[in-house]
């Protein structure tokens, strides 16, 4: 070989190390909240396509974690906030939810476990302290309970968090504490944690500073400047990331655990559900977060590579609302798996097209729509909508959102459709007082999709089922000859 061909080559191997070396710090968050959610065995080929060597889940529901298994994907389990008051209580609770949730995955070529996130967010203010009391003696329990079982060294307990456990004045990283209500609690918490080397969680939303105080500067949201830095003792921050990454990096060393690992739980930005959640603004978000992801630098405190999970996956048409109607819109793919922008997942510099969900199946193409020639009685429609919108999703059609141009008729036949669409197209389910009609031309109009719903069991069990009825057919024939 040429020294020219050897010099290339190496270079090459560099590049393709340096991707990989970036993927691996990379991972995604999978939530399942979906009326009609994609086959779990889909859902991981896409993970594998896309080269995502990590996912968190917000349970950890056997039918989801049975499909990692041999995929080498490093995955973090999760136990829901209604469950901690038994791990609490009951130190034989959390050994049998390890048995039943760890163990029974930890075979040869099994799920790769790594962490268990005990509870999510639960120390948001919005729970008015309803978890404050059980959080870490489930987070002790669950944690002797993996040491017990012999994975204590490989599988950490950690709680995730959201970025509201600590605070700083005039928005200086600098005066970062523990919230005042929690401060000595946390404290126990995070030496916790160091103690076992389990990592800190951190959800971070430079979104929820935007949407929660109309009068930050949205640049400063963002990766690619233009907003106005923030300086604290000599450190210069552009964008509000960095500045909460470090705010936390604060309270740990006024904690006496200055090298606590941090892991970043949550980051995203949602495309649908209000002004500032757009398929326009996520792509301005996540391009300029991967590409700082791909340079391996950190923040001024922490300048080592950040590791991180991206929120979401795929968008989750039946998650609360309560935060605000985006809930439903973080995901960087579709509800059926089709990406919704080009992104750099692999570390690479270059943006491209992530490889969508393969082998969803669709339900009928048709649409449940308002009766043009009823529309003497449209004065029934309001009730009606009312009645549609409480049992389907309509944050599309909010203010800002992607079908908020809509004239009235398409605000209705939205409305009628979606939950159409939910009831897996039941013919009574587009009735509505007699104001509807179902249709085979595509209601999509103005730029807002009506979508049609999946198949309830699109992928492998659609398959099965299939199997079986044909063979039952067959046997009937045969008996019938």
């Amino acid at each position: 070989m040429a020294q020219a061909e050897v010099v290339i080559c190496f270079l090459c191997m560099v590049l393709v190390s340096t991707s990989l070396v970036e993927a691996e710090n990379l991972g995604v968050n999978w939530g399942t909240m979906s009326s009609h959610p994609i086959h779990p065995r889909i859902v991981v080929d896409m993970l594998k396509a896309n080269g995502i060597k990590k996912v968190k889940l917000f349970d950890s529901d056997s039918w989801t974690v049975k499909h990692l298994a041999g995929t080498g994907i490093e995955t973090m389990l999760a136990i829901p906030n209604d469950q901690l008051s038994t791990l609490a209580d009951d130190y034989d609770n959390a050994k049998a939810w390890v048995k039943e949730n760890v163990t029974k995955h930890m075979y040869q070529g099994g799920v790769d476990v790594k962490y268990v996130a005990v509870g999510n967010e639960p120390f948001l203010t919005s729970y008015n302290g309803s978890f404050i009391p059980t959080t870490f003696p489930a987070l002790k329990n669950i944690q002797k309970a993996l040491e017990d079982a012999g994975y204590g060294d490989k599988i950490k307990a950690t709680v995730p968090l959201n970025a509201d456990v600590y605070d700083s004045q005039a928005n200086k990283p600098s005066t970062g504490d523990w919230r005042k209500d929690i401060r000595s609690l946390m404290i126990d918490i995070v030496k916790h944690l160091n103690a076992k080397k389990a990592p800190f969680v951190v959800n971070i939303y430079p979104f929820l500073s935007l949407y929660l105080n109309k009068d930050f500067p949205m640049d400063f949201a963002f990766f690619d400047g233009g907003g106005k830095p923030t300086v604290d003792k000599g450190v210069t921050y552009n964008n509000v990331f960095d500045a909460n990454y470090d705010t936390l990096v604060w309270a740990l060393k006024k904690s006496g655990v200055p090298d606590l690992k941090i892991i970043v739980g949550e980051a995203g930005w949602p495309t649908d559900g209000d002004i500032h959640g757009t398929i326009d603004l996520a792509h301005r978000f996540y391009r300029g977060f991967l590409k700082r992801l791909s340079t391996k630098k950190g923040t001024p405190m922490r300048p080592a590579r950040l590791e991180v999970y991206l929120f979401g996956l795929i968008d989750e048409n039946i998650k609360s609302v309560a935060p605000g109607n985006f809930e439903r819109h973080w995901g960087i793919f579709h509800y059926d798996g089709k990406p919704k922008f080009p992104m750099d997942l692999e570390g690479t510099g270059q943006e491209k097209w992530p490889v969508a969900a393969q082998g969803v199946q669709y339900m009928p193409n048709q649409w449940c729509v308002v009766d043009l020639d009823k529309k003497e009685n449209i004065t029934l429609a309001a009730s009606n909508v009312d009645y549609a919108c409480g049992a389907a999703d309509c944050t599309p059609l909010g203010y800002g959102s992607s079908c908020n141009k809509l004239d009235q008729i398409g605000n209705i036949s939205y409305a009628f459709n979606i939950y159409f669409q939910m009831q897996d197209q039941d013919v009574q389910a587009c009735d509505f007082q007699g104001l509807a009609k179902i249709t085979t031309v595509n209601a999509s109009q103005k730029g807002c999709n009506f979508p049609i719903e999946l198949l309830p069991s699109a992928g492998e069990g659609l398959k099965l089922v299939s199997a079986t009825s044909i063979m039952f057919l067959l046997l009937l024939a045969m008996v019938l000859m």
